[in-house]
């Protein structure tokens, strides 16, 4: 084939991509069919984050376009059938009506899903083969235990009403009416299916993080204030420069080292910083598609990526430079937590240096509590599971919020969110928490010694009356301990005098 018959192939092969209704009309359209995004997500073959994007007026494209558009113009259809089809003045019933038509399935709307392999039930603990907003749960009452459990009670005269319906949940059980927990019931399942054995269940839940840690979002944002847009468009300082290369945001990870200390022998405490990332997760993330501005302004109500001209650091010596490790001159593109350390420092509190010189941003509206449900649920299990030394749990929670971060660019792992602007948001938040507990480290008169990566931090000093010890995420731990330097004293060092 010639290259001009290729193209005339080509042109032939082109199409006009099939027409889509307004945003607002396709969740219209779902929701008066009472069918999840779950349910619609699972018959396109995408994810439920997929169709909420669609829904906030993001279009897809090939073949899943026709497939998306195929639905919407059956719903349609199927709606005016039914308006054609019911009486003037006649309103379908629903549970608990007296006029005993057709009832309502207490889980119309909820987001139903089939289980490839079945899991414990929330409410009975039973093997289940569906889940109800995330949660396995028989859908048919006379299939759950508690249905079972209700009756044999009433058949028992009152002798069994004294007992409690449990189910499993984590290494402990819960009674069968408290709220359903996905993180401890996820952890039973596990254990359950590799009959105890801790490594290997920690092993299979660590491989699932990914697609939990979705669930999870899914259902911390169910009812929230903003609708999260999983598939904007994204600009290219945010795109890989190459295959295998990087894109143009400088996180400002810092690799900084002390280069001098005083004369001697000094202790050096290597301080872990708990849960970096999942504390990282409560910053200022745009909820929308970026877009472009120019000048020198700061909108605090937006967030994003900046392009700024950085200011001189004259204070290397004692601490670490907030822009990291940077030889180059020059602007750059930093991310939004690094601009507003950057301006903090510059601010009369702290008189550190000057202020950053903004060139042009890419932001949009945003607010600090996007993830927050999602942060505190995982939080939460995490602490209740160092609380009952549940190692388990700990090495899921941790999978989960740590592979939620990395795989939010552009990773085969995760097709259901793309947002690599909140992939290094979210790094660069965790860099400037650890700046600034070695700025406190420094103030409260420690030595800091080093600063590395989201979590390492090394000080001189008594360290405890400035950093709480232990393992929540306010917490610090003892990473390694070592000494530094020499005595200069003969009679200290145990030499023999003249």
């Amino acid at each position: 084939m010639t290259d001009f018959e290729a193209i005339d192939a080509l042109l032939a092969g082109a199409r006009e991509a099939v027409p889509l209704p307004p945003a607002g009309e396709r969740r219209a359209l779902r929701e008066e069919l009472n069918l999840s995004r779950a349910q619609v997500a699972q018959a396109l073959g995408v994810g439920p984050s997929t169709v909420g994007g669609w829904e906030a007026g993001r279009d897809p494209s090939g073949d899943v376009r026709d497939k998306y558009a195929y639905f919407l113009e059956g719903a349609r259809a199927k709606l005016a059938e039914r308006a054609t089809a019911r009486p003037a003045g006649h309103e379908p019933t629903m549970a608990g009506d007296e006029e005993g038509g057709p009832q309502e399935s207490p889980h119309d709307g909820d987001d139903v899903e089939a289980l490839h392999t079945a899991q414990p039930c929330v409410l009975c603990g039973r093997p289940a083969r569906h889940q109800v907003a995330g949660f396995p749960q028989h859908l048919d009452p006379a299939e759950c235990g508690t249905a079972r459990t209700g009756e044999s009670d009433a058949q028992a005269g009152g002798e069994s009403a004294a007992t409690v319906r449990v189910v499993p949940a984590g290494r402990r059980v819960r009674t069968a009416d408290e709220a359903p927990d996905p993180i401890r019931e996820a952890v039973a399942a596990a254990l359950a299916a590799h009959l105890g054995d801790v490594e290997a269940a920690t092993a299979a839940l660590v491989a699932r993080a990914i697609p939990d840690a979705m669930a999870l979002l899914d259902g911390t944002r169910r009812g929230g204030r903003y609708d999260i847009v999983a598939h904007p468009w994204i600009p290219d300082v945010l795109r890989k420069q190459t295959a295998r290369g990087a894109d143009r945001i400088w996180e400002a990870r810092p690799k900084w080292a002390r280069t001098e200390l005083p004369t001697g022998r000094h202790q050096v405490t290597a301080l872990d910083i708990n849960g970096a990332y999942l504390s990282a997760l409560k910053t200022h993330l745009p909820i929308g598609q970026l877009e472009h501005s120019s000048g020198f302004a700061h909108d605090r109500r937006r967030a994003g990526v900046h392009l700024i001209t950085p200011p001189a650091w004259e204070h290397d010596a004692v601490l670490p430079n907030p822009l990291g490790n940077r030889d180059e001159p020059g602007p750059l593109w930093v991310t939004e937590p690094t601009l507003r350390l950057l301006l903090r420092l510059s601010g009369p509190k702290y008189a550190l240096c000057d202020p950053p010189e903004i060139h042009e941003s890419f932001t949009s509206g945003s607010t600090e509590n996007l993830l927050e449900k999602f942060r505190v649920v995982l939080k939460d299990a995490r602490e209740r599971a160092i609380a009952e030394e549940d190692e388990v749990t700990v090495e899921y929670v941790k999978a989960m919020y740590s592979k939620f971060v990395s795989t939010m660019g552009e990773s085969n792992y995760n097709r259901e969110l793309y947002r690599p602007d909140w992939m290094h948001l979210i790094r660069s938040q965790a860099f400037a928490n650890l700046w600034m507990k070695a700025y406190k480290a420094h103030e409260e008169g420690l030595v800091v010694v080093r600063a590395m990566g989201t979590d390492e931090l090394h000080v001189l000093g008594e360290w405890r009356r400035v950093f709480p010890e232990g393992r929540g995420v306010s917490e610090v731990k003892v990473k390694d301990t070592y000494t530094v330097g020499c005595d200069t004293d003969p009679a200290a060092a145990g030499e023999p005098g003249d």
